[in-house]
């Protein structure tokens, strides 16, 4: 049960820096969003991701154009907003301090 949980909370964490980092290479739509989270196993339920899009939406970092679809009802594509650029940087940041760390603290473990 202690792995499950903490295995968990370390994808919690990542899961929204990944999702913005995917939003941050161009206009996306939902399901691109799980496909390349699922390219790198991070696997993810709509049920997971639209209430996380719509908390990062209400948080100001994402805004999103309706686009036609010429098979079925219109797209929302996401797109990062100012202040979702500005935290990505300090995510970059972050993550690079946190691989560094982590790589550091275990890195001589396996040898």
């Amino acid at each position: 049960m202690i792995v499950e949980n903490t295995q968990t909370q370390m994808r919690k964490g990542i899961l929204e820096y990944c999702i913005l980092s995917i939003i941050a290479k161009g206009e996306t739509y939902a399901s691109d969003i799980i496909a390349e989270l699922k390219k790198a196993q991070l696997l993810v339920v709509e049920g997971t991701l639209y209430p996380l899009l719509t908390r990062l939406k209400n948080n100001g970092l994402l805004t999103y154009n309706w686009v036609e679809s010429t098979s079925g009802p219109p797209r929302k594509y996401y797109v990062l907003a100012p202040e979702g650029k500005a935290v990505l940087e300090q995510l970059d940041k972050t993550w690079k301090e946190l691989e560094y760390a982590v790589h550091t603290a275990v890195g001589d473990r396996n040898k």
